[in-house]
């Protein structure tokens, strides 16, 4: 039988609370809904206090409850009792990380990609051994911690998203995880309303690198325009390895040749530090390549199988929200073909899925776009800026929702344009009702933009979906 995650005694000693009762955990949570019997439910003080939540978390088969006030629970209720839940879910996430001495941990951040990387340098490790990671976008002051709070002692490599919305905050989390590898996929305009300039955004990346220790990597990307600012970043950390990905001349893992295969899908060879690699992609759009190669150099670089991460590689596809691929069968006959970005959206993302469309084989290529946030004062003049990348992709038709994505309607020819709505639950029966067999459908914008009501829309028109 496996060693539980926590016990009732090692939770304890490692937050310094007092359990009550005896008690073995073997998963860890902080959403009473979506408790599995045996988890340990942590109850934190965010937007909602948690602690409303223990008894049904109880219910719903917790083994225990980590609570700083023990009220919340019925008399001899299992629990680990601390004075702060959220400093305490913190100390556990510490002591997994100590007590697993065998796990690469390899730290993922970035403007664009850093979620598709880590799920493929996940997924790629995985063939080489037992694999933790961040699961969705658990990235945050929150997500990190408890992704190191469910961290097996066995575990061989751990993979952690970090994000962050504001300077400081990798700053705290990266020296949590203390990753042997700390990678960042691009830096981009992307939460630049709380920035002065891109600058400050690859400063703030850059903190990633104040996790690594002395012979810890810093993975950087070659060809982005703050290069030279990330590497001085990581500079500043002793005796701290470089690696550059990309695609020219000197980086140190770098794509050789991209060939288009006769069925479909493209073949990229790599040398990656000095290792030939092959592996074949099925989607469209160069950061594709990009990101695969990323995920290549980061396996290797932790010790990894590269030739068994690459035939990994070979088979990964893109992951809802992210630019997965659905067909939809219509009632009328002939189907759609839904592409999924509707989970995140800034203007570098927006000009790949806009590239990406226009290169797709359709009746029509139809993009569905809704508000970039987080842009700042400069927020009307990116989203006018996107009939650039509309007019450069050959894309047919442009469906438009809420007031920012308004400065790209008047900026659109009206040949291409198909309607404009606030917002996307407006939108939604407009693309709803004008979309044809044959069609791509690209749907993308900021989570906050909703637009995700659109493809629940085209979804809902699978033939026999009402049924």
């Amino acid at each position: 039988m496996s060693e539980p995650l926590w016990s009732a005694v090692a939770a304890a000693a490692a937050t310094g609370g007092e359990a009550r009762g005896s008690w073995a955990a073997g998963g860890v949570c902080i959403d009473s809904r979506a408790v599995e019997p045996g988890d340990l439910f942590i109850a934190l003080k965010a937007g909602r206090d948690g602690h409303a939540f223990v008894r049904g978390a109880l219910e719903a088969g917790a083994a225990a409850a980590l609570v700083s006030d023990p009220s919340a629970a019925d008399d001899g209720a299992p629990l680990l009792v601390v004075p702060d839940t959220m400093v305490a879910m913190e100390q556990l996430g510490q002591a997994a990380r100590r007590r697993n001495v065998i796990a690469r941990r390899v730290a993922i951040t970035g403007s664009v990609g850093k979620t598709t990387v880590k799920e493929m340098t996940a997924a790629a490790l995985e063939a080489s051994g037992t694999t933790h990671r961040s699961v969705k976008s658990y990235n945050n002051h929150w997500g990190v911690p408890l992704t190191l709070a469910r961290m097996p002692a066995d575990a061989r490599f751990g993979v952690f998203e970090i994000g962050m919305n504001h300077g400081g905050e990798i700053a705290r989390l990266s020296p949590q995880v203390r990753p042997h590898i700390a990678a960042i996929t691009m830096v981009a305009a992307v939460h630049i309303e709380n920035f002065e300039d891109e600058s400050g955004i690859a400063d703030a990346k850059g903190e990633i690198f104040l996790g690594l220790g002395s012979g810890g990597i810093a993975v950087i990307p070659n060809e982005n325009p703050h290069r030279e600012r990330l590497l001085a970043r990581a500079r500043m950390v002793d005796g701290v390895e470089i690696v550059r990905f990309g695609f020219e001349a000197g980086a140190d893992a770098r794509v050789i040749s991209i060939t288009e295969q006769a069925g479909g899908g493209r073949t990229v060879e790599a040398d990656i530090l000095g290792h030939p690699v092959r592996w074949t992609i099925t989607e469209p759009g160069t950061h594709w390549v990009h990101n695969g190669l990323a995920a290549l150099t980061l396996a290797q670089l932790a010790g990894g199988d590269l030739q068994a991460a690459a035939a990994v590689l070979s088979r990964f596809g893109a992951i809802d929200g992210r630019g997965a691929t659905k067909p939809v069968t219509l009632a009328g006959g002939g189907f759609l073909t839904l592409v999924d970005e509707a989970y995140n959206a800034n203007p570098t993302s927006m000009a790949e899925a806009l590239d990406t469309l226009g290169r797709r084989a359709g009746t029509r290529r139809i993009a569905v776009l809704g508000d970039m946030l987080e842009l700042g004062v400069n927020e009307a003049a990116f989203h006018a800026g996107l009939a650039g990348d509309v007019a450069a992709s050959g894309v047919d038709l442009v469906f438009c929702a809420g007031p920012r994505m308004e400065h790209l309607w008047r900026a659109l020819p009206e040949s291409v344009r198909g309607a404009h709505a606030q917002t996307a639950e407006e939108l939604a029966p407009v693309v709803a009702g004008a979309v044809q067999a044959g069609d791509v459908v690209m749907v993308k914008g900021s989570n906050g933009a909703r637009t995700w009501k659109v493809v629940q829309a085209l979804q809902a028109l699978e033939a026999g979906a009402a049924g």
